[in-house]
């Protein structure tokens, strides 16, 4: 779940401190210095994906700096891949490049090396998603990341936009999974990164054959999920969108505990589970619920979910209503 991070109790004169700490606190420390830290407008939330975290951000005018004096006090040893959601900043890495981004490009940097950044003049909020990745956990060598610090990735298109779209999702729906889809869907976006980057660096063919087919996986895994609602979605239908055979398709799947279309099923289960527990569709019948993933029988959509879940849609729905909080 998102842990967030509200500074709607704040003071307006102490919330460019408060951001300050939140900065520190879920990506690194740094220098921040604003013109409007009077009345300094921010929010943020995190994501704990296992493989690795999420951040999102929304925060004023303001200019960031990372010394080498931070560095020494606390070094998570992280790429970060920022994309930019609303508004637009420059930065400058370091050792590396610099650029301007906006909506829907991404940048990545080094939580080692010093960095500066600044948001774009006449933004009067800017809204990011940062993917936080372990050093040891991105399949490339740090001299072909090195080469792409500080340089702005485009997600207008191809593996970028794969990404891109992937970490939009992973923002809005991220509230929606539990801790097992997150793990999954963090080792996707960690390999759905690599596949970018490498492709970047021109480095494709120096990924690991494995993590090569599991960045194919995590394409899969991520057009599987945006496309949950659509009642054409079928492994005849995943494998042509990928450029391979049903049967390739099926290849990558048998060392999973389920086939594809079981899979489909399965996460569809799992997003009703979810629609049926979220208080604002109460309104909404179980059976339109149902049908919005393409359950449109309501007698199997029942004993499906009683098999999954050992008990049936309306009284998970009841005792998802009697759980404080909700």
């Amino acid at each position: 779940m998102w842990a967030e991070l509200s500074a709607d109790m704040i003071a307006p004169k102490e919330r460019f401190d408060w951001y300050n700490e939140v900065v520190a606190s879920s990506l690194v420390p740094v220098d921040l210095t604003s013109e409007r830290s009077a009345d300094f407008r921010c929010g943020a939330s995190v994501l704990d994906l296992g493989a690795a975290q999420l951040a999102a951000h929304a925060y004023g005018p303001l200019y960031s700096r990372r010394t080498s004096a931070l560095i020494r006090r606390s070094d998570p040893e992280q790429f970060q891949l920022g994309l930019m959601v609303r508004g637009g900043m420059w930065m400058s890495q370091h050792g590396g490049g610099d650029a301007q981004v906006g909506p829907g490009d991404m940048i990545l940097w080094d939580t080692s090396k010093q960095w500066e950044a600044a948001t774009r003049a006449g933004d009067a909020t800017v809204e990011a998603v940062i993917l936080q990745i372990p050093r040891a956990a991105l399949p490339l060598r740090e001299d072909r990341v090195a080469g792409l610090f500080g340089r702005r990735i485009g997600g207008e298109s191809g593996m970028g936009a794969v990404l891109a779209r992937f970490l939009s999702s992973l923002r809005s729906h991220g509230a929606e999974c539990g801790p097992p889809e997150l793990r999954r869907l963090g080792s996707v976006a960690v390999d759905l990164a690599a596949a970018v980057l490498a492709q970047r660096a021109d480095a494709y063919d120096e990924l690991p054959a494995e993590a090569r087919a599991r960045a194919l996986r995590g394409r899969i895994d991520a057009f599987i999920d945006h496309n949950l609602g659509d009642p054409a979605l079928t492994p005849a239908l995943i494998a042509a969108a990928h450029g391979i055979s049903v049967r390739a398709l099926h290849l990558l799947f048998r060392d999973r505990p389920q086939s594809v279309a079981a899979t489909v099923r399965r996460r569809r289960l799992e997003r009703c589970r979810s629609d049926l527990a979220r208080p604002e569709l109460a309104a909404r019948s179980v059976h339109d619920i149902a049908a919005r993933w393409c359950f449109t029988s309501a007698p199997v959509f029942s004993r499906s979910f009683r098999e999954a879940y050992g008990t049936s849609p309306s009284e998970f729905r009841r005792a998802a209503a009697r759980v404080p909080g909700r």
